[in-house]
């Protein structure tokens, strides 16, 4: 069994450290059973991957009626996790803002989980122009009701991400701190490309990976069941067709399909912390096992057994 307190800690935020594990609930916490539910946050808490993304998806096109952050709230107390035990990421939608305000969205989110406060939140995606500037005092707002102490945003094009950068320098306001990025063995392009580097290497922000396993067609689901993220670029089927040179590298590594995809991510040196769903005890010790691969495999090594991975490599990686 692999020893307590096995995740290590990165920075995320100023003075903020956080598990480099990060757990989400998208398709998660809905289709396990309490009893799994239970057994898995216990490990988590045992080991250190007490870092939960828990969003509440019902908007846009996630209008879905999921009760997985409320199952999560549920869960989390058989387990005992008491709330200064995790910490909790939320999330703030753009698909209908400003329409539906943050404030009325982080009161719903909180209750459905039933806990006062979250730790931090990423701001969601959007399809439609979305007032920048607006949004940061939006967010500054609720931090200064005590609904959360730092923000991060999610896929937005760098030229937005570098805008509340600079409006929340001009005028006092905290700033996003982090970026979650689809990024993994097959997807690179934003997090690895120059406009995000950029803003990495000034530290200025901080990459948080996801949808790391492409929806499990990275682990060997090459036909998955359930709804997975967007098809960015519809390189999809790319995706799938590399499985065979995914089974290639870990046998050539002596790993497993989600150790690479998450050693892989750490090879990043920007990266905070790795979002993954795991629904089990089993695929969450999977999971820690990745983390001392950097160390022992050496980043130039794994990086070298996923160069041929890397399908988005023409996809634009927005500006």
């Amino acid at each position: 069994m692999t020893m307590a307190g096995a995740v290590p800690r990165r920075r995320i935020a100023p003075g903020e450290d956080v598990p480099v594990l990060a757990l989400g609930s998208w398709n998660v916490w809905d289709r396990t059973t309490p009893k799994d539910a239970v057994a898995l946050l216990r490990r988590a808490a045992e080991v250190g991957a007490t870092f939960f993304d828990v969003g509440n998806y019902n908007l846009g096109p996630h209008a879905e009626g999921s009760r997985t952050d409320i199952l999560f709230g549920e869960y989390s107390r058989q387990a005992g996790l008491a709330r200064e035990d995790y910490v909790l990421c939320g999330k703030l939608w753009l698909w209908d803002y400003p329409r539906t305000g943050f404030a009325a969205w982080m009161e719903e989110s909180l209750a459905r989980i039933g806990v006062a406060a979250a730790d931090c939140v990423v701001v969601g995606d959007h399809v439609d122009p979305v007032d920048i500037r607006r949004v940061v005092v939006d967010v500054n707002r609720e931090i200064e009701a005590g609904r959360f102490r730092y923000w991060g945003v999610n896929n937005w094009p760098v030229s937005e991400a570098r805008e509340a950068i600079a409006f929340a320098a001009a005028e006092g306001l905290i700033p996003p701190t982090f970026a979650q990025l689809k990024y993994g063995l097959a997807r690179r392009s934003m997090a690895e490309g120059r406009p995000y580097g950029e803003l990495f290497d000034a530290g200025r922000l901080t990459l948080q990976a996801s949808d790391v396993f492409e929806g499990g067609i990275l682990v060997g689901k090459t036909q998955p069941s359930r709804k997975i993220g967007a098809d960015v670029g519809g390189v999809r089927e790319q995706i799938i067709a590399s499985w065979p040179r995914v089974e290639s590298a870990v046998r050539e590594l002596g790993v497993t399909p989600a150790q690479l995809g998450i050693a892989f991510c750490l090879t990043h040196p920007a990266t905070a912390n790795v979002l993954v769903g795991v629904s089990s005890v089993a695929q969450l010790e999977d999971g820690v096992g990745a983390l001392g691969l950097v160390g022992a495999l050496g980043a130039a090594r794994l990086r070298e057994a996923a160069a041929e991975l890397w399908i988005d490599r023409e996809v634009p990686p927005g500006g």
